[in-house]
């Protein structure tokens, strides 16, 4: 596996190929992970809430992207939540990016005031309506889902709070028997909003 905690072999922009990260699977991908992070706009030591961390991958390149930027990874499945730290550790500096287990709806009350919320697993209305609350005015949340009920959760709070709701498909070139062929991946939904600051 890729050690790179200074930013020195991968650099700061963030889409780093899926392959440096320890992962089942469930990991935001990487063009999809590039433009979630291109509209949360990490910022020299702001926070983000990665919440349904996965693998940690949106938390890790917050953290990568800018100076003093922190991160806090909300993972409910313990294995995962083991991945997101041993990414951190050969990814980020020491201490940037904290994990936290447990259900979003259960931890986020305790939680300092996030800058910026990615929302890719367990996101529901109440999540949501949770991270829009504690969001600081001018801070930006990103909500990415591939179930039919995530998009329900992405147009509700498009109704809500606008914002911009949009859906991404990527396809990739696999071989097809002796030639190669288009895969596409699964569509992702895509809610992205920015709080009022007045």
């Amino acid at each position: 596996m890729v050690e790179d905690p200074h930013c020195h072999l991968l650099g700061r922009t963030p889409g780093l190929p899926d392959e440096v990260f320890e992962h089942d699977g469930l990991i935001t991908k990487r063009h999809i992970r590039a433009t979630a992070l291109a509209h949360l706009r990490p910022l020299p030591g702001e926070l983000l809430w990665d919440v349904g961390a996965g693998a940690g991958s949106v938390a890790v390149e917050w953290c990568r992207a800018a100076e003093g930027a922190r991160a806090i990874g909300i993972e409910r499945n313990s294995a995962r939540a083991a991945r997101v730290r041993a990414n951190a550790e050969r990814l980020t500096e020491p201490g940037v990016l904290q994990v936290v287990e447990g259900s979003a709806a259960g931890v986020l009350d305790g939680l300092p005031v996030p800058d910026a919320v990615f929302i890719g697993g367990g996101g529901t209305v109440e999540v949501v309506e949770h991270a829009v609350a504690r969001l600081r005015p001018g801070g930006r949340v990103v909500v990415h889902g591939i179930t039919i009920e995530a998009e329900l959760v992405c147009v509700d709070a498009h109704r809500r709070w606008g914002g911009q709701l949009s859906r991404m498909q990527v396809e990739t070139a696999q071989p097809l028997g002796s030639l190669t062929g288009w895969q596409p991946a699964r569509t992702v939904i895509a809610w992205v909003h920015q709080k009022r600051s007045d």
